[in-house]
């Protein structure tokens, strides 16, 4: 399963460098000079005219990297002048699970590992699956897709959801009095 690290924005300078929007919690690891990513064509923009000259590759190794005002600025091996790097504007960056190692935290959890999860009252009331997860500033969210329909968020706090059973497949949450209400 490919998970999305990071979506280039657009071209930096002349010398093929691009702006980098980061979506991982762990980007000294996943964009380390040396490390490959895996890229993800099929978000580009199709108002790029260099793209048809220039054909996205399946990886790119990064040779720099440095930050610049919450992005960051990398540059990859072989693309080394601003239109080829124009061709690579909206691609996705991605790096295979299989690659990412466990986290050392027993309460802490990737995002594809809890996508898919059934999610259970602590009576065994089946609330949702788990469709994903929103990163917000005061605590990662829970979307849920409702049996009757619909959507529901459920903050990922041990207050709300004690217990995670990946073996099980299901997370249990304990909501407070309302929360489904809306």
């Amino acid at each position: 399963m490919l998970l999305y690290v990071g979506r280039i924005v657009r071209p930096h300078g002349i010398r093929g460098e691009v702006i980098v929007e980061v979506r991982t919690d762990d980007p000294d690891e996943r964009f380390a000079p040396g490390k490959v990513l895996v890229t993800d064509p099929g978000a580009m923009s199709s108002t790029s005219t260099d793209a048809a000259a220039y054909k996205v590759p399946d990886r790119l190794r990064i040779e720099e990297v440095r930050a610049h005002l919450g992005r960051l600025i990398v540059g990859f091996d072989g693309v080394y002048d601003r239109n080829v790097a124009e061709a690579l504007r909206e691609v996705l960056l991605c790096v295979d699970s299989a690659d990412v190692g466990p986290l050392s935290d027993p309460d802490e959890f990737h995002d594809h590992q809890l996508v898919g999860l059934t999610a259970v009252t602590l009576a065994g009331e089946t609330l949702g699956e788990v469709t994903r997860i929103d990163h917000a500033p005061a605590s990662d969210l829970l979307v849920l897709r409702r049996p009757e329909g619909g959507t529901a968020l459920v903050p990922f706090v041990k207050a709300i959801v004690p217990e995670v059973d990946l073996a099980g497949g299901r997370v249990i949450v304990d909501p407070p009095e309302g929360l489904f209400d809306l």
